[in-house]
C-alpha cells in the first residue's frame, strides 16, 4: 500500500482503525500491569478490558491486510525482498537506535548500557521496547511469502479452506490445554506437535488472501455476519479476561483470551473485516484523503507512538487517574500527534527510510 492511487477506502479505514486500536491497547497497559508484570485489579482493569478486548483484533487485521494485498508474490524473490526490506528494515533499525537513545535520555540506562543496546540491534530489538516484536514477525512473513505464493496461486478454494480449517483448530488449542495440557504429540522434548505447521500468524495472511479472492464484493450478509462474529469474539475475549482478573497474579495468566492465537480474536478480526467492507466514500473528499494519508503513514505511526504515549501518560496521569477517561484521551492524543509528527518527517529527503 505504498501509493495513494487506486486505493480501497474501506481497507484504508480499517487499517487506520487498527492502528488506533494498537495505540489504545498500549495506553491501557498503564492501568492493569504493575511492577514485575503483576496484575493490577480494581475498576481501572475493568475499563481496560471493556475498551481493549476489541483491540486484540488489531494485529490480526494488519496481517490480514498484508495477505490481502501481498499474496501471491508476482515478482522474483530477490526483487520482492529488496523492495520490502528497504521499506521496512531500514526504518526499523533506525528506530531501534532511537529507542536506545531515548532510554538513555530518560535516565533509564547509563552510557555503557546504551552502547551495549546499540550493538545488540542485529540480534533482538537493541533495547526492550515491546511493540517492535511485530516487525520481526512481519519480516518472517515476508521471508515466507515467496515460498507459499506458488501454492496459494494455484490452490483451489477447497484447498485453502482445508488449510484455514486446520488453522482454526489450532486457534482452539489454548482452550483445549485447559482440559488436556498436552495434545497431539506435545511433550517437553517435542516443540513441534501435529498441527504446529498450521499454527501462527501466517493463517491471518492466508485468510486475507482468501477474502480478497472470494469475498471482495459487498454482500447483504456482510453486516449480520460481521456483527455476529465480532460480538461473539468480543464476548469470549471480554468475559475470559474478566473471569481471570479475580485469580491471576501475573499478566501472562490473565491474558489467555487476549492471545492473538485464539479463535475468539480471529472471530473479531474477521467480523470487523466484513463490517468495514460496507464502507465507501469518494476519494475526492477531504475525509477520504485524510484516511488515505494516515493509512500510508501507519508504519511510521506504529514505530514512533510509544515515545509520545509515554509522554502523554506522564503529562496526564497525575490529573486524570480514572481509566474510563484516561485511556481514550491518552490514546487519541498519541494517535493524532504521532500522525502529525510522521507527516512532518515525510517532507524530509529520503523520508521513506525513516518512516517507511
Amino acid at each position: 500500500m505504498a501509493s495513494s492511487q487506486h486505493r480501497f477506502f474501506n481497507l484504508d479505514l480499517l487499517r487506520v482503525f487498527a492502528c488506533y486500536l494498537v495505540i489504545q491497547v498500549h495506553a491501557g497497559e498503564f492501568f492493569y500491569i504493575g511492577e514485575g508484570g503483576r496484575v493490577l485489579g480494581g475498576e481501572n482493569a475493568f475499563w481496560v478490558n471493556l475498551y481493549n478486548s476489541l483491540g486484540r483484533a488489531a494485529v490480526p487485521l494488519f496481517i490480514m491486510l498484508t495477505g490481502y494485498f501481498l499474496l501471491p508474490i508476482k515478482e522474483s524473490t530477490d526483487v520482492f525482498l529488496k523492495k520490502r526490506f528497504l521499506r521496512v528494515l531500514i526504518p526499523f533499525i533506525l528506530w531501534c537506535a532511537v529507542y536506545a537513545v531515548y532510554q538513555f535520555i530518560q535516565g533509564q540506562v547509563d552510557v555503557t548500557t546504551l552502547g551495549v543496546n546499540l550493538l545488540k540491534i542485529p540480534l533482538n530489538f537493541g533495547t526492550e521496547v515491546g511493540h517492535l516484536w511485530y516487525i520481526y514477525m512481519l519480516i518472517g512473513l515476508y521471508l515466507f511469502a515467496p515460498i507459499i505464493s506458488p501454492w496459494i496461486q494455484s490452490a483451489s478454494k477447497r484447498s485453502i479452506q482445508f488449510y484455514l480449517l486446520i488453522w482454526a483448530v489450532t486457534l482452539c488449542v489454548p482452550y483445549i490445554h485447559l482440559i488436556f495440557p498436552e495434545v497431539w504429540g506435545e511433550c517437553y522434548w517435542n516443540p513441534t506437535p501435529m498441527l504446529y505447521y498450521f499454527s501462527g500468524f501466517l493463517g491471518f495472511g492466508v485468510l486475507g488472501y482468501y477474502l480478497r479472492r472470494y469475498h471482495t464484493r459487498p454482500s447483504k450478509a456482510d453486516i449480520p455476519i460481521g456483527l455476529l462474529l465480532t460480538a461473539l469474539g468480543y464476548g469470549i475475549t471480554f468475559f475470559g479476561f474478566a473471569r481471570l482478573l479475580h485469580t491471576a497474579a501475573f499478566v501472562p495468566e490473565l491474558e489467555l483470551t487476549w492471545s492473538y492465537g485464539t479463535i475468539n480474536v480471529a472471530m473479531m478480526a474477521l467480523g470487523l473485516f466484513f463490517l468495514f467492507k460496507r464502507f465507501s466514500m469518494s476519494a475526492d473528499t477531504f475525509i477520504a484523503r485524510c484516511i488515505t494519508d494516515i493509512s500510508l503513514k501507519s508504519y511510521g505511526i506504529y514505530l514512533i507512538h510509544i515515545i509520545l504515549l509515554n509522554g502523554f501518560y506522564t503529562l496526564l496521569s497525575a490529573k486524570i487517574t480514572h481509566a474510563m477517561i484516561a485511556i481514550p484521551l491518552i490514546s487519541m492524543a498519541t494517535f493524532l500527534s504521532s500522525y502529525l509528527l510522521i507527516k512532518a518527517l515525510s517532507y524530509l529527503p529520503k523520508s521513506k527510510f525513516i518512516i517507511g
